[in-house]
């Protein structure tokens, strides 16, 4: 990162960021996205067992996980303001943080995963393939936390493509052990669906090798020395990323659990309802990865500005990243529209689930839009690190509008299934208003005290 003076050169700067953050989400995206589709090519009830499987998950990593996304806004402040030499201790911290997150989950996924499975309306086969497909990818918990700090670490300095290029290097690995576990190729167990999880976990731990390498050998990131020396645990620096991180992992588990919660609500209805709306939501959480990405480059550029104390700068990112997303949603639901047929038939070839799927996709064009704007809102305002609205706004809009006004619509009207997804996108367009009004009334208060 570096201070520019124009509109274009803004533009261009924040592109250079964001591609290669674009490329690394769509990479880990894709092996969810892979494990689906593969899944779903073993049978129905491999998907459905996936998609329970999933929905468990992927609330609990990205919530968790969020709270470590306070390293990216600290280190650059301190970029920004010229104090790179506190950058390693405060990433170190961080390492030892994300280790006490992964043990709390595995401690907390033994106890609880058969209660929780056990009280949903499942099958036998789907109950088994989603504890089965947890169990395998809780091998690659501790790693994959571990990575997720380095990661803030290496896109806080602006270094994006290499997120991106050991994205790029993973991806054949968790390919080659999707389709090895789950079909048994090459003298390896069939597993199903349930291969998937061990095929991620797997990958999780060539991923973290790979970024050590990184930081341990290349430059810049060996020029600070994040393992020259061992500092004890401090739990004043733990606070402080706790502060700013916590906030941040409710509000994305605000948001990524309400999917979670209707797939879950999903298994009132049959395997081939649940596997269609997982087909759906998977294709249309892989476009979400774009306003994601502008959301991450926008904290790291905000940040940048707000720790230089340039604050009109910092406005002047928001709204380009703000056009940005909403040009790219708006692309993303001409996809949807237009290419349903094409996407319904990767996931299946039952007729039934492809039907299904075709209609879901159709109402995932209605939130894509909110969604390009209330996202990058939320990186912006965590580059100035104002996290605690955003944490409050978030739960108001996802879990007492929302899910409740979905839930109504699936079970009192016709809509069926299909009234939790308008429940989805009333939640997010709620979102999006909010989070708009807080970061214009921020912004007027930074410009007042300047």
């Amino acid at each position: 990162m570096y201070p520019t003076q124009t509109l274009s050169e803004k533009l261009k700067l924040l592109i250079t960021v964001l591609y290669p953050i674009l490329i690394t989400q769509l990479g880990l995206y894709s092996m969810n996205f892979f494990d689906t589709i593969m899944s779903g090519r073993a049978g129905a009830g491999d998907l459905a067992g996936v998609a329970i499987g999933s929905s468990l998950w992927v609330p609990v990593f990205t919530g968790l996980s969020g709270i470590l996304l306070a390293i990216t806004p600290i280190v650059s402040q301190y970029i920004g303001a010229q104090q790179e030499e506190r950058v390693s201790f405060s990433v170190l911290q961080g390492v030892y943080l994300s280790v006490a997150l992964s043990v709390i989950i595995l401690i907390g996924g033994s106890l609880l995963l058969n209660p929780i499975l056990s009280m949903m309306e499942l099958n036998d086969h789907v109950r088994e393939v989603a504890k089965g497909y947890l169990i395998g990818l809780s091998f690659g918990i501790l790693p994959l936390f571990i990575y997720s700090v380095f990661r803030s670490f290496i896109d806080a300095l602006g270094q994006t493509r290499t997120t991106m290029f050991i994205t790029l290097m993973s991806l054949p690995i968790n390919l080659f052990f999707n389709y090895v576990l789950i079909f048994g190729k090459f003298g390896f167990p069939k597993l199903g669906g349930i291969g998937a999880g061990y095929a991620s976990g797997i990958t999780y731990w060539f991923i973290l090798l790979i970024t050590l390498f990184f930081i341990l050998k290349v430059r810049p990131f060996r020029t600070f020395a994040l393992f020259k020396h061992w500092y004890g645990v401090s739990l004043k620096t733990w606070i402080e990323q706790l502060r700013i991180g916590v906030p941040i992992g409710f509000s994305i588990f605000f948001e990524v659990s309400i999917f979670a919660a209707v797939t879950l609500l999903m298994s009132a209805f049959s395997t081939e309802t649940i596997a269609a709306h997982q087909a759906a939501i998977n294709f249309a959480s892989l476009l979400y990865m774009i306003p994601l990405s502008i959301s991450m480059a926008l904290t790291i550029a905000v940040g940048f500005e707000v720790g230089g104390k340039r604050y009109h700068d910092a406005k002047q990112y928001s709204y380009i990243g703000i056009g940005f997303a909403v040009g790219m949603a708006l692309l993303s639901a001409f996809i949807l529209f237009f290419f349903n047929d094409s996407i319904a038939g990767w996931y299946t070839s039952d007729k039934a689930v492809f039907d299904l799927i075709k209609v879901f996709l159709i109402y995932a064009v209605f939130f894509q839009l909110s969604d390009a704007i209330a996202a990058p809102i939320q990186g912006a305002l965590r580059g100035y690190k104002d996290v605690n609205i955003t944490l409050l706004m978030s739960l108001i809009s996802y879990w007492i509008i929302g899910l409740p006004s979905g839930y109504l619509l699936a079970q009192y009207t016709s809509f069926g299934p299909y009234g939790y997804w308008i429940g989805l996108s009333t939640g997010l367009l709620v979102a999006a208003v909010t989070l708009f009004l807080r970061l214009r009334f921020l912004q007027n208060k930074k410009t007042v005290n300047i």
